[in-house]
């Protein structure tokens, strides 16, 4: 049996990478997949940090099952990196918008969990991070990116605690593991 591929999505501040990790520690089969990105290291986000000629090499050679290109910055998902679906194992991975009609290309049985939560909660969030004046969180804020039609999405809330967050995207993804 082969896992699927969970395509974790939203705006940013949502929480993507936080309501991952607390739904892997809910349900340790869950794989998180890393990421490679062409930003440097933040120590808040899983990903592996690379150069954009390190990140461009391994592309040529066929290093991603995914690769995509979004706010300037480079992405991609290592085959490595989804040894578990062999497993039979579900991976989360933390994807762009702009990368879900490719996944689903690329993935048998993609799923995609979108992460909500009101503006001001998210305005909160980008300030504490302190990587991008008032500004740039505000133009961040004004951007519209709507799902592509066509998907399997769960839609969750999170604006609460990152337990009613995870709990909600597992209920949502595995409705059978209410039943025991």
């Amino acid at each position: 049996m082969s896992g699927r591929v969970i395509a974790v999505v939203g705006p940013s501040g949502v929480g993507k990478d936080t309501v991952m990790a607390a739904m892997a520690a809910r349900m340790p089969e869950l794989h998180l997949v890393r990421r490679v990105v062409t930003r440097p290291a933040s120590g808040t986000e899983p990903f592996e940090a690379v150069s954009d000629a390190d990140f461009a090499r391994r592309e040529a050679g066929g290093a991603f099952a995914l690769s995509w290109r979004a706010h300037g910055l480079s992405y991609g998902l290592p085959w490595t990196e989804l040894a578990a679906l062999e497993e039979g194992r579900d991976a989360l991975a933390n994807l762009s918008r702009r990368a879900l009609l490719p996944a689903q290309a690329r993935f048998a049985g993609l799923r995609v969990l979108a992460l909500e939560a009101p503006a001001e909660v998210l305005a909160r969030r980008l300030a504490g991070r302190g990587r991008e004046t008032a500004g740039q969180i505000a133009a961040r804020l004004a951007r519209e990116a709507p799902l592509p039609e066509g998907l399997d999405v769960a839609r969750i809330e999170n604006s609460g605690t990152v337990a009613e967050a995870a709990e909600a995207a597992l209920a949502a993804l595995y409705p059978e593991r209410a039943l025991s």
